[in-house]
């Protein structure tokens, strides 16, 4: 009787530990987050590994990857001189389009800084193209801007700047150029978070600078530019990393050509991966671009302070 008294208490207790973890606080947080957690690490995790794994072997996508250690890293320096031309090209390519999309948003961000109606309808249009440009579509239209017989050329035949027809995206001197104008035109997205940085700062300080007799270009150096450097440098970050990712542009419009002219370091991975299937060798590639974004991102965080001024510091 005293056996069976005792596992009717046990049952009843497991029933109501069962019930506490079901109804816990911490175990509805816990269900709400597992899709996310599951999709995390199936779908990023995993293949962050996978890839990583595969960039020591060598191996096509199909059959069993063949270990190799370090050789597609090592093929990749020494080896590969089309591997170091698309690294340059996409040094270029950054250098040159960072700074001049964050001059221009910071410019159209001045500009757009009074409200109004129109000034609205204005912030809209200039954020389209960050909107559409990075769609294919775009990049079709723009190749024929600035292809044989396109607009670019029609004119600048009537400005007197050219004499006869030419291909800016055939031409190696000048194909990488028109990849460089396509990105910081879409400027729309800095822009944006430049107006909200600029409509942070207070007012008072103008007003007593106006007060102090300082112009419009002294306000600009000591209180605009100054205040701004949070929103400059996280625009900067972002602006640098989308930067090395770019793709689809420069696929689209000259496939990296000519003579690899425009070979972005992201299509020559795509070339390596899904062209001529050396899944290893592209993979050795994708961690080779993270370690070389780490360490510029790493770079910009240490030398922050000496440029970046926050409120509270």
């Amino acid at each position: 009787m005293k056996n069976k008294s005792s596992e009717v208490m046990a049952k009843k207790a497991r029933k109501r530990s069962f019930r506490d973890i079901i109804y816990h606080e911490n175990t509805v947080g816990y269900v709400f987050i597992s899709l996310f957690i599951v999709g995390f690490l199936v779908f990023t995790v995993y293949p962050l590994l996978s890839s990583l794994y595969l960039s020591f072997t060598k191996y096509s996508g199909l059959g069993t990857p063949e270990w190799i250690g370090l050789l597609n890293y090592k093929r990749m320096f020494t080896m590969d001189p089309r591997y170091i031309k698309s690294l340059k090209v996409t040094f270029v390519y950054v250098f040159i389009y960072v700074p001049l999309r964050l001059i221009f948003a910071l410019l159209v961000a001045m500009l757009f800084k009074g409200g109004g109606r129109i000034i609205a309808a204005y912030r809209t249009i200039y954020y389209l193209p960050s909107v559409i440009g990075g769609s294919v579509a775009v990049a079709v239209i723009w190749r024929q801007l600035w292809g044989y017989g396109g607009i670019m050329n029609q004119l600048m035949i009537k400005l007197g700047l050219m004499e006869e027809q030419f291909s800016f995206i055939a031409s190696k001197d000048t194909a990488l150029m028109t990849i460089i104008v396509l990105a910081v035109w879409q400027f729309g997205s800095p822009m944006l978070v430049f107006l909200a940085g600029l409509k942070d700062i207070p007012a008072s300080l103008y007003e007593a600078a106006t007060v102090d007799g300082a112009n419009n270009w002294q306000k600009f150096w000591k209180i605009t530019l100054p205040s701004l450097t949070p929103i400059i440098f996280f625009n900067l970050v972002n602006q640098l990393i989308s930067g090395f990712m770019a793709f689809t542009q420069a696929y689209i419009i000259t496939r990296g050509g000519p003579n690899d002219a425009t070979m972005l370091y992201v299509v020559y991975l795509y070339e390596k991966s899904f062209t001529t299937f050396q899944m290893g060798y592209g993979s050795a590639m994708a961690w080779v671009l993270i370690v070389i974004v780490a360490i510029l991102t790493a770079i910009l965080f240490a030398t922050q302070d000496k440029w970046v001024y926050y409120e509270n510091k």
